[in-house]
């Protein structure tokens, strides 16, 4: 994660994952089932008005409930829940939608499982970025900036956030993906400190941009070697939650600081590189700003 372009050191993000099948429709239907059962189970019959019942075995609604809200056959949701290679409808998916109370980057998951409207001309696996975006980023130093693809892979930093990220043990790794940094070093070594926080909604981000590259060979083999390399990280895919990015506020450490620096982060869109974003990070107090500056006069001197 030290590196200024995505075009030094190792080798792209790309060709480190690569190696998994390259047949995506097979694999979008199993995930297309599992989102729907997961969300079904999370909609309770007090959610949509209905009462709750006698003997009740599904923790959310039945497949009937569902097809019944929906407007749709009962066998045609049975078929599309258990990935069967049928056609559906945006109208559909949108009543489908509604009643699984799904939010926008959720339908928009939905969407691309069932191979529906889906944005042509996505460019996640983008490995470089040009001299201009790599001058914009340089520009916002002393505040940390770095620039990701959908599925952080790291593709330019600049000064302040490498010095954020200036932990001998991340270094090591060689890899440059935020995500397998945070969930591959220990603990101890990890700079973001409410890990139980902000680690399962980075992985929910994920999660919906895999909605998108299901079946892609980069994608696929991504997430099974993270899932073996770590448990935690496979415990929350299986959730399989989904968020989109969006500002937050994140506490870092870092072993030369006197204490914990709180930033605000900010995710800009890139023209011309519609699946990566600019995130952008301001001390959140004067105490992280100062410590920020710590950071950086250690770099300097």
């Amino acid at each position: 994660m030290t590196t200024h372009q995505a075009t030094q050191g190792t080798a792209d993000p790309a060709s480190r994952y690569a190696g998994a099948d390259p047949a995506g429709r097979h694999r979008r239907r199993p995930e297309l089932a599992a989102f729907l059962r997961n969300r079904r189970a999370r909609v309770t019959p007090a959610d949509v008005g209905m009462p709750p019942g006698l003997r009740r075995r599904t923790p959310g609604l039945r497949r009937e409930e569902v097809a019944q809200l929906s407007g749709v056959g009962v066998t045609w949701y049975t078929w599309l829940e258990q990935g069967r290679p049928i056609n559906a409808s945006p109208q559909v998916l949108d009543a489908v939608a509604r009643t699984l109370r799904l939010d926008a980057s959720e339908r928009e998951h939905l969407y691309h499982l069932a191979e529906v409207a889906c944005a042509p001309g996505r460019q996640s696996d983008a490995i470089e970025v040009g001299p201009e975006i790599q001058g914009i980023i340089d520009a916002l130093d002393p505040h940390p900036a770095v620039v990701y693809n959908t599925r952080y892979d790291v593709l330019a930093t600049n000064p302040a956030y490498r010095d954020l990220f200036a932990v001998p043990e991340i270094v090591g790794t060689g890899v440059r993906n935020v995500l397998w940094t945070l969930f591959t070093v220990s603990e101890e070594a990890c700079p973001v400190v409410h890990r139980t926080q902000e680690l399962p909604i980075m992985v929910a981000t994920l999660r919906g941009a895999y909605g998108r590259h299901t079946g892609e060979p980069a994608w696929e083999s991504f997430v099974e070697q993270l899932s073996a390399a770590s448990p935690y990280f496979a415990e929350l895919w299986r959730s399989g939650d989904v968020a989109p990015p969006g500002p937050r506020v994140k506490t870092f450490r870092h072993w030369a600081s006197s204490g914990d620096i709180r930033m605000t982060s900010v995710s800009l869109s890139v023209n011309g590189l519609p699946e990566c974003r600019i995130v952008a990070y301001t001390p959140a107090d004067e105490e992280s700003k100062a410590r920020v500056a710590v950071l950086r006069r250690r770099r300097e001197g």
